[in-house]
């Protein structure tokens, strides 16, 4: 085609990128245009002509930029199919582009030095090293033509390491062949790196003085950040030896660099790469030549400057990069100290510490957090910790901490120093709320460690500081509640330091007892510190808040001084009625009841962990119970129930079945009464009556003060709460001799196990049924017919509150100024507390009480059949919210602590109609979500975000039902590899022994005791390999790869040696077939897909010709390859291959059905060839025995390779 084709063509090209890139084009004509270049690049036969044309110097940019993209594309998607010639033209037009084809370093676009080093790396994939082996001479022969050159060649080498090394987007022999090329380079590549390096910072530290050679040295300058920045993307992977080859002379360089402003960050950014590398510890020791005079200075000289240099984004960067390495050469002296390495501790150590220390001052906190991991290994290493500069940093560590965790730095706020410095680390005020919080516990785990180094003198700094607080008196700052007037914030000064020394007091005194023998404590201290604190008054709910803690905090000391123990009682429980402002008709401030809850749950943790304490003042305790409880409105149902539970945790060290049956009796008496009664019954049993009952079907006035039928809802969540309290906490004697003779022993187990009774069962079965109506009768409520009974008040008694929301959707709670605004909820809000919490206790009482009653539970009459005909009945109207505390706080728990005697009268006969409904609900919503994302897709119309939010929320709960049934199946049927001998089941509270059932970690492919009986009943087992196998291709990641990794092979496995009909064999592996399908995009879901896939057919192929049919099906396929790979398998014996070359093999014959994200599924394909091997390996031809003359079976072993 003659020159002036090409030109007119140019100016076509040059037209439809102007239109596409100019903003008052029409959507037609840059549609037009777009579709004009597009088929430009498919079809002309003259791209490359045409590229050179239009990324000529005299173009303007943007038209240089198109052209060199035509080029670009070329090299990507027609380099198979040129011409070797061809290929030779492109590739030398290109580097004459880069020769003489660009403009000054400080004058050429970005971007058109972007995509000119695309372009020549896309060349070195195809060519390097087979046929372009000049190619590395060429790049540094380019470097002499001047800075753009050289700069252009350091981009080239860094996106080659990128793409082969750390994105690696090639083949894996392209991959292979450079790669290994690189390395046999890699000397030479670092020497010409450090020269360039070298040349340009000499030449810059020359010009950068003199005015009139100012654009000469930043041409230099930008020369040395592209080098460093190439050198960033090399040393995270080469050979340590080549980073500190040359006596180090690299990190030398780096840090040299550390005190020129220009080239500083990136200066760091390399040494941080090189000084946090991993490998072989004594690869690793010259390293530590960075603890030398030398770079200590320069490295304490740049952040000194840093930091006086004023608060610059640039700046505050580089101070980062040097915190970071500071952390990672105190990793590093960690891991070498006290190996096997000769190293001894550095003679700078101690100014180490003192620089660290610095960062750990610093105004930022976010600085001061990155110093953390790192000083938590310092204390903690065997031989660091031992010495005494580490033990005198450790005090002035404390007491940079005592700062620290003092809660100042809101972006928003202008109080301290650290605000100005977050408001650049943090988006707002929710998100420093959340670092710092994290950040906080950091410390924590920090203080801890440093307390085992000097636990009397942390001692000593926790007890100066509360006694300062207790005699200093209030400021509340200007930021005041809005309660009453001289009441803190959350923001007052005061506040956040009492806050702040609770954290740390607490932290100390946890440890002190750890740490510090039983003699050695510093019981007077103690005691004095604790009787401080109960002295104390104040009617600051945020400040009573800290005192309580402290309160608990110091409570141990009153093993040793039980005297105290009437005073600290009397202390919690005056604050269990806490109150700003008596008798206000206002709703509680959250601050008010955060205070009384946080009493509450003081006593309950004393009767706890200090029982035999505690048991002397049982009558007290007690007694200040019933005064509580003798004004109905004094106490919230939850408060009545948490005072319950302590004098049940208590009770239980009476060690007597009949004294404490009495004691619980007289407890529950109230309850029984009211729960027993007629009317009760009826309301409980009537969904009807129920709904009139708590006034759900009532239209009211005032949302906020009328709630006529709020005592009905307070006095049944009482009953609720308490039958909790009993059953969760009333307990037999641990040891089995005062189990015995305190009466709690009825006898002994076949396998010799004593059987308790439990002082509660009598009293607690008596309330069962009306327990069980309640809960048929709260199942009902989800029907349309009784769901038609609710007012319009309460048209939404029955859906999520907004916090279940939030937590479902993962979306933090609102912050802040809250504490001191009065808690003012509708009555509808409550109504849903009310049926939400109703909901969950209910579900809690029958989870607990197999454990807690054991054969009084499991042996009442027709127990499977009263739990299926309420806990299981109307499930198809039971929303997915309220299906989710049913299977993990009730089913679960009962599974999992329920005798396998008991598994075919109880656990089967409810198991098997539940996982049937199970199936179908969750088949049914897959397919409607399915079916919804195809018609989103489908269709132009968008959403309202009102309707948008319930959709995501729909989502999310399906996905979190399906992730619970799936648990269930692994309780139910999967063993744990190495299961630990099981813990008695007394020793356990609920959420424990959920934790200990529901950790996904290591499965086996063996079945439980219960998953053998399950497996007995066809349909059942049936069912749960169905859910099993659907599960797959469920859009949830974390469903499929969990379901393959743990719960598809040990189902199957136990079936396959029975009649498999064929047709269910090849369900199985299409199912897996969809997962990949769907997941394939996903590493997690791929690996353990595919390795089921190869599981299920290597195992089963030999019986089913079906599953041949199912893979010729896979798109891509090779069906000469799979006849191969059949023929292998089938005669395993003749065609010994190993594992890992059967499963890539496998992989790659069923890689046509791996799915792909959104944004690859319309990608078109880059293919590049596989040059010839530089790197076979020759195998000796092992000589044919049978061809040669006869040997004697002893020469064989002989020593003389020659008789070989």
């Amino acid at each position: 085609m003659s020159a002036d084709q090409v030109n007119a063509l140019c100016d076509q090209l040059i037209k439809a990128v102007n239109v596409m890139m100019d903003g008052e084009s029409s959507q037609r004509y840059r549609l037009e245009a777009l579709k004009f270049c597009e088929e430009f690049k498919e079809k002309c036969p003259i791209c490359v002509e045409c590229g050179l044309k239009l990324a000529e110097k005299s173009q303007p940019a943007l038209v240089r930029h198109f052209g060199l993209q035509i080029l670009e594309h070329c090299v990507k998607y027609r380099w198979n199919n040129m011409q070797q010639q061809e290929k030779g033209f492109l590739k030398s037009n290109v580097m004459g582009l880069i020769s003489t084809g660009i403009c000054p370093i400080l004058e050429e676009e970005g971007h058109i030095k972007d995509v000119l080093s695309r372009i020549v790396v896309e060349m070195i994939k195809r060519e390097w090293p087979q046929l372009w082996p000049n190619m590395l001479r060429e790049l540094e022969s380019l470097t002499k033509l001047g800075e753009v050159q050289t700069e252009l060649v350091m981009f080239v080498l860094l996106r080659v390491a990128e793409d082969v090394v750390t994105f690696q987007t090639l083949p894996t022999q392209r991959r292979r062949d450079i790669q290994q090329t690189l390395s046999q380079n890699m000397d030479k590549l670092f020497a010409f790196f450090l020269n360039i390096l070298q040349q340009n910072v000499n030449k810059y530290r020359k010009m950068k003085t003199d005015p009139s050679q100012d654009s000469k040295g930043k041409a230099h300058c930008r020369v040395g950040i592209a080098t460093l920045n190439t050198l960033a993307g090399y040393i995270d992977w080469v050979a340590l030896n080549h980073i500190t080859s040359d006596n180090c002379r690299l990190l030398e360089m780096l840090c040299l660099l550390l005190s020129e402003t220009e080239l500083q960050l990136e200066a760091a950014e390399c040494l941080l790469i090189a000084v946090s590398r991993k490998g072989k510890l004594e690869d690793r020791k010259p390293l530590m030549v960075l603890f030398g005079d030398v770079a200590m200075h320069y490295i304490f000289s740049a952040a000194q400057s840093a930091h006086g240099a004023g608060l610059t984004e640039r700046q505050y960067i580089f101070l980062k990069r040097l915190c970071q390495v500071m952390c990672a050469l105190g990793n590093q002296l960690c891991a070498l100290l006290g190996s096997d390495v000769d190293i001894e501790i550095p003679n700078n150590y101690g100014k180490y510490l003192e620089a660290f220390l610095a960062f750990t001052t610093h105004p930022s906190q976010f600085l001061r957090s990155s110093t953390q991991v790192c000083w938590g290994s310092l204390f903690r290493h065997d031989a660091l910790s031992k010495n005494p500069l580490t033990i005198q940093t450790t005090l002035k560590y404390l007491r940079a901490t005592m700062t620290n965790l003092v809660k100042v730095g809101f972006p928003s706020k202008y109080d301290s120093p650290s605000c100005e410095y977050s408001r650049m680390d943090f988006d707002g005020d929710e998100d420093f709320n959340a670092f710092f919080n994290s950040f906080r516990a950091q410390q924590g785990e920090v203080i801890r460690n440093s307390c085992k180094l000097v636990p009397m003198e942390a001692f000593h700094m926790a007890g100066e500081w509360l006694h300062y607080q207790l005699n200093t008196s209030i400021d509340v700052g200007p930021t005041t509640s809005k309660t009453a007037e001289g009441l803190c914030s959350i923001f007052s000064p005061s506040y956040v330091q009492w806050d702040a020394m609770t954290f740390f007091t607490e932290s100390v005194v946890c440890q002190l007892f750890r740490v510090v023998d039983k003699e050695a404590l510093p019981l007077d201290d103690g005691v004095k510190l604790l009787q401080e604190v109960l002295n104390y008054e104040t009617r600051d709910p945020l400040i009573l808040s800290c005192v309580l803690t402290n309160v608990s905090t110091f409570f141990p000391f009153v093993k040793y001084r039980t005297e105290f123990l009437p005073q600290v009682l009397s202390k919690l429980f005056a604050s269990v009625t806490f109150e700003v402002i008596e008798e206000s008709k206002a709703p509680r401030t959250r601050a008010v009841k955060n205070v009384r809850r946080h009493a509450c749950s003081s006593i309950i943790k004393m009767c706890r962990d200090y029982p035999q304490l505690i048991h002397p003042c049982f009558d007290m305790l007690y007694n200040y119970v019933k005064q509580l409880f003798s004004n109905e409105m004094l106490l919230t149902q939850m408060e009545k129930c948490a005072l319950m539970e302590a004098l049940v945790l208590v009770s239980n060290q009476f060690k007597c079945y009949e004294k404490q049956k009495i004691f619980l009796e007289e407890l529950m008496g109230a309850v029984s009464t009211r729960w027993l009664s007629g009317e009760m019954t009826q309301v409980l049993s009537d969904p009807g009556m129920f709904v009139s009952f708590v006034g759900a079907d009532q239209t009211i006035s005032d949302p906020i003060s009328d709630d006529p039928c709020g005592i009905n809802r307070s006095r049944i969540s009482f009953c609720v709460y308490t039958i909790l309290g009993v059953v969760k906490r009333a307990r037999w004697p641990r040891e089995l001799e005062e189990a015995k003779a305190g009466g709690f022993v009825v006898g002994y187990a076949p396998n010799g196990n004593p059987i308790f009774r439990n002082p509660c069962s009598e009293q607690v079965g008596k309330l069962l049924d009306n327990l069980l109506a309640l809960i048929r009768t709260h199942n009902n409520l989800f029907s349309p017919e009784h769901s038609a009974r609710l007012s319009e008040t309460f048209s939404k008694a029955f859906d999520m509150m907004e916090v279940e929301k939030n937590a479902v959707l993962g979306l933090p709670q609102p912050l802040l100024d809250l504490y001191d605004s009065p808690v003012y909820k509708t009555v509808l809000e409550r109504m849903q507390g009310f049926f939400c919490t109703l909901y969950d206790n209910c579900y809690h009482i029958l989870g607990n009480a197999g454990p807690s009653l054991e054969q009084d539970f499991y042996n009442i009459p027709s127990l499977a059949e009263k739990l299926v005909n309420s806990a299981f009945i109307n499930l198809v109207f039971v929303p997915d919210y309220r299906l989710r505390p049913m299977l993990r706080v009730f089913l679960k728990l009962l599974v999992v602590s329920c005798p396998a005697e008991y598994y075919d009268s109880l656990i089967c006969p409810i198991l098997r109609p539940l996982f049937s409904f199970l199936l179908q609900r969750l088949n049914q919503k897959w397919q409607i979500l399915n079916q919804k994302t195809s018609n989103l897709c489908d269709s132009e119309e968008s959403l309202e975000e009102g309707q948008v939010s319930q959709e995501m929320l729909e989502e999310q709960l399906l996905r979190l039902v399906t992730r619970e049934v799936v648990d269930l199946i692994c309780v139910c049927c999967i063993m744990k590899k190495g299961a630990e001998p099981p813990v008695p089941k007394d020793d356990l509270d609920e959420e424990e022994m959920m934790a200990t059932d529901a950790s996904h970690t290591h499965a086996s492919d063996e079945l439980t005791e219960l998953g053998k009986c399950l497996l007995k009943h066809e349909e059942l087992y049936t069912t749960l390999l169905t859910i099993a196998f659907s599960s797959l291709s469920w859009k949830d990641t974390i469903t499929s790869q969990r379901t393959a990794n743990q719960v598809c092979w040990p189902l199957l496995k136990q079936v396959i040696g029975g009649n498999l009909l064929g047709d269910a064999v090849s369900w199985f592996f299409i199912s897996i077939l969809r997962g990949l399908h769907v997941h394939g995009q996903h590493e997690g879901c791929s690996v353990a897909l595919t390795q089921l896939a190869f599981v299920v057919y290597e195992t089963l192929r030999p019986r089913y010709i079906e599953l041949k049919i199912v893979m010729e099906q896979i798109p891509n396929i090779q069906k000469d390859d799979l006849a191969q790979f059949d023929m292998k398998l089938m005669n395993q014996s003749q065609h010994k291959i190993s594992d890992k070359k059967r499963k890539d093999y496998f992989k790659r014959l069923i890689s046509g059905s791996f799915g792909k994200p959104l944004g690859q599924q319309f990608k078109k394909e880059v293919h590049i060839k596989n040059l010839p091997s530089l790197f076979k390996k020759t195998k000796p031809e092992a000589p044919d025995i049978l061809d040669t003359e006869k040997i004697e079976l002893a020469s064989l072993f002989t020593s003389s390779a020659d008789d070989i």
